[in-house]
């Protein structure tokens, strides 16, 4: 039975894919639609700037925010944190 469910949700995932894959031909970035008015292009360090160095970036200010924000460390368990113990049993 679940061999069934598993084929059936198989083949509905490879025509999905496929039926995109064909309505979106890249025959059809040929023409240009109306009212079509491209700016000009990035250059190859705009590129690296706008999806490689902003991501990263913007990743170490939001985890920068949350580290010094963070109270966890400031919540302490003053009665295990501060003991010590010692054995005092002699054999």
């Amino acid at each position: 039975m679940d061999k069934k469910n598993a084929l059936r949700a198989g083949a509905l995932a490879a025509g999905t894919t496929l039926m995109m894959l064909l309505m979106s031909s890249p025959a059809l970035a040929l023409t240009r639609d109306d009212g079509d008015d491209p700016g000009p292009g990035l250059s190859v360090i705009e590129t690296l700037g706008l999806f490689v160095v902003a991501p990263i970036a913007l990743f170490a200010v939001i985890a920068g925010l949350v580290m010094v924000l963070d109270k966890s460390h400031q919540r302490k368990d003053v009665t295990s944190s501060n003991l010590r113990t010692k054995a005092d049993a002699k054999a």
